[in-house]
C-alpha cells in the first residue's frame, strides 16, 4: 500500500509540474497579429508621444497574464546615426527572457550587444500600461527588439510606495 500511495503521489507532482511548465511556457502566449505601420513605434526626443517606424519582418507574442511578457522582433533600415538624432534613448534597458520556442528574441545577446554598443536602447512608448515602459532596442545590422520593462515609477508604486512628485498619478487600484 506504500508503495501504491508513495507513486501516486510523485506521478501527481511530475502531472502537476508539467501543467505548470505548460502553462508558463506556451498557454499564457498568444501572437501579436502584425498591423502594418503600428507595431514598432519610437518616441522623439522632445516629444512625450512615440510615432510608428519603418520595419519588415515583425514577430510578436504576448500575454494577459503580466504587462511584462510582451517580446517582438523585427528588422528596420534606420541607422544608429538617425535613430540617435531622432528618438530618445532609454537607459538601463534590461531585455527580458522570452521563452525558447520564441527563437528570434535572445535576450542574453540582446544584452551583450547593449553592453557592447552594437545595439542601442530607445524608449518605444512610455507607460503603455502604468509603471510599464515599451524599449525598442536595434542592432546596428537592423535587427530590432522589443520588451516591456518596469519603469523607475512603477518600481515604487509597485512596491507600495506612493508615487514621487515627478511620476504621474497612479489609477486607481495601485
Amino acid at each position: 500500500m506504500g508503495k501504491f500511495l508513495a507513486i501516486l503521489l510523485v506521478g501527481c507532482a511530475v502531472i502537476a509540474g508539467g501543467g505548470m511548465y505548460y502553462l508558463q511556457v506556451y498557454h499564457y502566449y498568444d501572437e501579436v497579429v502584425s498591423i502594418p505601420g503600428t507595431d514598432v513605434a519610437l518616441t522623439p526626443q522632445g516629444s512625450s508621444e512615440a510615432e510608428p517606424v519603418s520595419y519588415d519582418n515583425f514577430q510578436g507574442i504576448d500575454a494577459d497574464s503580466s504587462p511584462i511578457r510582451y517580446r517582438a522582433c523585427f528588422t528596420t533600415s534606420l541607422s544608429h546615426a538617425t535613430l540617435d538624432k531622432t528618438y530618445r534613448s532609454y537607459k538601463p534597458a534590461e531585455p527580458r527572457v522570452a521563452p525558447g520556442w520564441f527563437d528570434c528574441f535572445d535576450a542574453t545577446e540582446v544584452g551583450e550587444a547593449l553592453e557592447s554598443g552594437e545595439a542601442k536602447a530607445y524608449l518605444g512608448t512610455e507607460n503603455v500600461q502604468y509603471g510599464i515602459d515599451r524599449v525598442v532596442a536595434i542592432h546596428e545590422d537592423g535587427r530590432g527588439f522589443v520588451w516591456h520593462q518596469i519603469n523607475r515609477c512603477g518600481e515604487i508604486v509597485f512596491d507600495g510606495q506612493p508615487a514621487p512628485d515627478d511620476c504621474p498619478t497612479p489609477p486607481e487600484g495601485y
